[in-house]
C-alpha cells in the first residue's frame, strides 16, 4: 500500500530498530508520516518485541530535509539476545508439531489451539503487549495472542496479518486476517479461549472450552463484535467456507430439527463433547431456539438415558444469542 519513496523511510526506520538505533535519521520531511510508517512496520515485524511503539519523531529542513525518529526500546541488545534465544526455543517447539506440507486451514487451526491450550490471557503479565509474554512466559493480553499467531503463520508460509481495533463495548482489541485456501478470513486467537461458567456438575476440560467462531470467519461474523481501526485498507472477508464450525458440520443456513437431533445422537453415540449448534443469522437462531431445547434436547437426552442405563441424564449448556449459537455438554455418569 506504500509509494517508493514511503517503502524507502519504512525500510531506514526498520533498520534502525533492529540495530537498536537511539536516534534514527530517515530521509522524509513529514514527522506524521514517519511515524505512521514506523507504527505499520511494527504491525509487519512481530519479532520486535524490545520496542512497543512508543517515540518521537522531529522534522528538520534546511539543504535536505530529513526526520528524527527516536524510539523507545523495553530492552537493551543484550537483554534481546537472551530473550530471542528464549522465544526460538519456543517457537521452534510448537512449529515441530506441524509439517509444512498441511494445508493453510491446518496451519491456522493448528496455531490457534496451540496457543489457546499453552497461553493464559492474564492483563498483569510482563511484557504482555509482545510475542515474548506468549512464548516465554505463556502468559498474555490479545495483542500477545495476536503477533504470536502472526509470527507463528508466518513462519508456515500462511500470509497473517495484524489487526487493531475496538470492540462494540469500546474496549481496545487486536485479532488477525488471513489468507487461506486463497480467500481473505479473520482469526481472533484471544476470543477462542473463552471462560465458561460452569454450571452444576461435571466440569468442562480446557480442550472442550475452546470456541471456533472466530477461526476463519467472515466481514458479517466478526462485524457484530469487532471494530476494526481505519489505518490501513483491509481486504473483504465475504467467504465462510474454512469456519471451523462450518467445515465440521456444526453450522447451519437452514433449521432442520432432524438434522440437528441426528448431530446429537451422533455425538453421543461417540460419548463426546460438545454438541455446537451454529446459526448463520439470529432470525435462524431464533426460530429454531424454543424447540431445541423443548423438543431435540430432551429426545436426545432420553436416547443417553437408554443408551447408557443411565436413570437421570444431566447435561450444561451455553446459550449464546449474540453469536447465533447453542453449545451442549453432556455427562456420560
Amino acid at each position: 500500500m506504500l509509494n517508493e519513496e514511503e517503502k524507502k523511510v519504512y525500510r531506514e526506520i526498520w533498520n534502525g530498530v533492529d540495530a537498536n538505533e537511539e536516534e534514527i535519521y530517515v530521509h522524509a520531511s513529514d514527522a506524521d508520516l514517519v511515524n505512521r510508517l514506523f507504527q505499520y512496520m511494527l504491525k509487519d515485524h512481530p519479532e520486535i518485541f524490545w520496542c512497543d511503539g512508543a517515540a518521537t519523531a522531529t522534522s528538520y529542513s534546511g539543504g535536505e530535509a530529513y526526520t528524527v525518529l527516536k524510539p523507545e526500546y523495553q530492552h537493551d541488545a543484550s537483554e534481546r539476545e537472551q530473550m530471542e534465544t528464549e522465544v526460538d526455543v519456543s517457537v521452534n517447539e510448537c512449529l515441530a508439531g506441524i509439517s509444512q506440507d498441511t494445508s493453510d486451514y491446518e496451519k491456522i487451526l493448528y496455531v490457534y489451539e496451540y496457543l489457546i491450550n499453552q497461553v493464559d490471557y492474564d492483563m498483569d503479565a510482563a511484557d504482555n503487549q509482545n510475542i515474548y509474554s506468549v512464548f516465554a512466559g505463556k502468559k498474555s493480553v490479545c495483542a500477545g495472542y495476536s503477533k504470536a499467531t502472526q509470527y507463528l503463520l508466518e513462519k508456515l508460509g500462511v500470509f497473517c496479518a495484524y489487526v487493531t481495533g475496538t470492540t462494540k463495548d469500546g474496549q481496545a482489541h487486536a485479532w488477525n486476517l488471513v489468507k487461506c485456501e486463497g480467500d481473505y478470513y479473520y482469526v481472533d486467537t484471544t476470543w477462542g479461549d473463552p471462560l465458561f461458567l460452569a454450571a452444576e456438575g461435571e466440569q468442562v476440560t480446557d480442550e472442550e472450552k475452546i470456541t471456533y467462531d472466530y477461526m476463519c470467519c467472515d466481514d458479517t461474523e466478526l462485524f457484530k463484535s469487532h471494530i476494526p481501526d481505519a489505518d490501513v485498507m483491509l481486504p473483504a472477508c465475504a467467504n465462510m467456507e474454512w469456519n471451523y464450525y462450518v467445515v465440521n458440520g456444526m453450522y447451519h443456513t437452514e433449521y432442520n430439527s432432524e438434522e440437528i437431533l441426528q448431530q446429537m445422537n451422533d455425538m453421543i453415540s461417540q460419548k463426546s463433547n460438545p454438541v455446537v449448534i451454529k446459526f448463520a443469522d439470529s432470525e435462524l437462531y431464533e426460530a429454531a431456539h424454543d424447540d431445541i431445547f423443548s423438543n431435540l434436547i430432551p429426545r436426545a437426552a432420553k436416547n443417553l438415558a437408554d443408551w447408557y442405563g443411565i436413570s437421570e441424564v444431566k447435561y450444561q449448556y451455553l446459550d449464546e444469542e449474540n453469536l447465533d449459537k447453542i453449545t451442549i455438554f453432556w455427562q456420560y455418569e
